[in-house]
């Protein structure tokens, strides 16, 4: 059987909920209703000795030799196929239900599962174990005429099916000799039969993904790996609210011992600007527009102008932090963590980040609904609230929870909150406002660069007024404050390269931190670096460094947040939202243009 690690996984959703699955007929991971609701399938992350099935929904292949597992052609359809040591085989099919139904899309907390023969008289066992109380109990099914019933307190879940309850709930072998299917959703009764129902939604869930993907733009070169990207960020939003997930999952450690070990099932601004960029530039405007109104909402509750960098997806601010007694971990490197203490922390780059998202909103006449001069008038808010703290110390990009520094990246999102006001009180036809934070964002724009040039070192330092390096730098042309082919940036090239690659792979920094040295790689940075190289002329190293990256995605294209520069091995969060990201405009950027590998229909 194939290691279930993160190599091997793939991601089915809806934009209600969101499953992990395995190529051995596993659920690894899934919470109920909702993407940071109670994990009912825990399997990644491991239980102790004697509760291992806690968590569980498996179709298991008696005898079991190999399994392999992919994704239906541009969807988010997952099949796998089990092969035992006598020559059987079954297929299984994973999805989550989504398509438009009576003027509305129809997203249901529903995972539906097909298994079916494909060879010889393979002999499965079904194991269906949900979990509750964060994987501390298991729930008890009642059984119905052809259903079975979990209940406890806030959660409810009803599985339908046309295989034997007897052999399910007695978790019995039996032989395979007929499709069966399973329907999880709401406790309620269906209003046809699982395998209508499954043949039905299958269908129409597969047109839905690939009418979505066909209205993609797309770049010439590497279209799989940017649908897949695509697709991957489409199912971390989550649509009821309009916010974006950083990751489905919880606690899968940024590398085996450090302790790194957080919860981001939760709606970081930072990240989420980033993530719908990538998509509004391939001409995916929906999840954007969502988005703009989750954020409009978080700051017109707000009771101050002071905005945290993280929310939970329905936009609650407070997501305390606690350790889960009953889970062991990814592969034992505990703890797991429900909640993020990252809410407490001050990190300034969160008004950049906000109106770097909202500015879109003015400028595209695809919108349905455009910017205007009150939505205008509620940004100047946070617009000075940048103004003010822009080299205030924060936690930074990287949420140190130990210290705090003037950050460069801060400031410089800080200036871009300015910059992008100028521009939209330009376009709004307001002069004088125009002229007010254009003034603003040249001041601190001057004072950046000023206090961030390490002339000794020649190198732009990661804080101001003391010298440190880190990726984060990478970003300072990509915001404006600095053009790419400036001599500042290029010396500060140079000497990131000499600092942080390792193996190849740029890591985020090198000294230590609140948990020591960081061992592995954060991905995203590597995407920074291929950025970097191919703005200033290296076209060569940035293809080929890409080229790398891709080869590091999982068996099914996806990326996690960090990898091991030695091995190429996944860790950390799964998948990560600015890892795909970095898939998406690295493929922009790189890529040949259409009207070059178009064959001339004119002479």
């Amino acid at each position: 059987m194939l290691d279930p690690g993160l190599g091997n996984l793939a991601m089915i959703g809806n934009c209600q909920v969101n499953f992990l699955v395995d190529p051995n007929g596993q659920v690894a991971w899934g919470c109920w209703p909702r993407p940071d609701g109670d994990p009912i399938f825990c399997g990644l992350l491991r239980h102790g000795p004697g509760s291992e099935l806690r968590g569980s929904f498996r179709i298991e292949l008696t005898g079991q030799t190999a399994g392999s597992i992919e994704y239906r052609r541009n969807t988010a359809i997952v099949e796998s196929v089990l092969s035992d040591d006598r020559g059987n085989s079954v297929r299984v099919t994973d999805f989550c239900p989504r398509f438009r139904r009576f003027g509305r899309m129809f997203r249901p907390s529903m995972l539906i599962r097909k298994v079916e023969q494909i060879s010889g008289r393979p002999v499965v066992r079904i194991r269906l174990r949900p979990s509750a109380a964060d994987g501390g109990q298991t729930l008890r099914a009642q059984i119905g005429s052809h259903h079975l019933s979990f209940r406890e307190q806030e959660l409810a879940a009803r599985l339908t099916t046309d295989a034997s309850l007897t052999y399910l709930t007695e978790e019995r072998p039996f032989v395979l000799d007929h499709p069966l299917h399973f329907v999880l959703g709401p406790d309620e009764t269906l209003a046809q039969n699982p395998a209508d129902i499954a043949r039905e939604f299958a269908e129409l869930t597969e047109d839905y993904w690939r009418e979505w993907v066909r209205s993609l733009s797309l770049p010439s070169e590497w279209q799989l790996a940017v649908i897949r990207s695509a697709i991957t960020l489409k199912l971390c939003s989550f649509e009821d609210t309009g916010a974006i997930l950083a990751a489905p999952t919880t606690s899968v450690p940024e590398d085996a011992t450090s302790g790194r070990n957080w919860d981001y099932r939760y709606c970081w601004l930072r990240d989420s600007y980033f993530t719908v960029q990538a998509l509004n530039r391939l001409g995916a405007t929906r999840t954007m527009e969502a988005y703009l109104n989750y954020i409009d909402t978080v700051v017109c509750t707000e009771s101050d102008t002071t905005l945290q960098p993280v929310y939970g997806i329905s936009g609650a601010r407070t997501l305390t932090e606690r350790i889960v007694p009953a889970l062991e971990g990814y592969r034992g490197s505990g703890p797991v963590r429900i909640g993020n203490q990252a809410y407490q922390q001050p990190q300034h780059d969160v008004y950049g980040s906000v109106i770097l998202a909202s500015t879109q909103a003015f400028f595209d006449e695809r919108l349905a609904v455009p910017g205007d001069a009150a939505r205008f008038h509620r940004l100047e808010i946070l617009g000075e609230r940048a103004a003010l703290l822009f080299d205030d110390p924060d936690a930074g990009i990287w949420e140190f929870r130990g210290r705090k520094n003037r950050h460069t990246f801060s400031a410089a999102m800080c200036w871009a909150a300015c910059d992008r006001l100028a521009r939209i009180a330009a376009q709004q036809t307001m002069p004088e406002r125009a002229h007010y934070w254009r003034k603003r964002s040249e001041t601190i724009g001057q004072q950046i660069l000023s206090r961030a040039w390490h002339q000794s070192s020649e190198c732009l330092s990661s804080d101001l007024d003391r010298f440190s390096v880190d990726a984060s730098v990478l970003l300072l042309p990509e915001l404006g404050l600095i053009p790419w082919n400036d001599p500042r940036f290029l010396s500060t090239m140079a000497r990131i390269e000499t600092s942080l690659v390792h193996d190849g792979f740029l890591m985020r920094y090198r000294h230590a931190d609140d948990f020591g040295r960081p061992e592995n790689a954060f991905i995203v940075c590597s995407f920074w670096w291929v950025n970097a190289l191919a703005a200033t002329g290296r076209q060569t190293e940035a293809r080929a460094l890409f080229e790398r990256l891709l080869d590091a995605r999982n068996a099914v294209g996806l990326l996690s947040e960090h990898l091991d520069p030695a091995t190429g091995e996944l860790w950390g969060n799964f998948p990560q939202t600015y890892s795909m990201v970095g898939i998406i405009t690295s493929a922009l950027r790189l890529s040949t243009p259409w009207e070059d590998v178009m064959i001339p229909t004119m002479l």
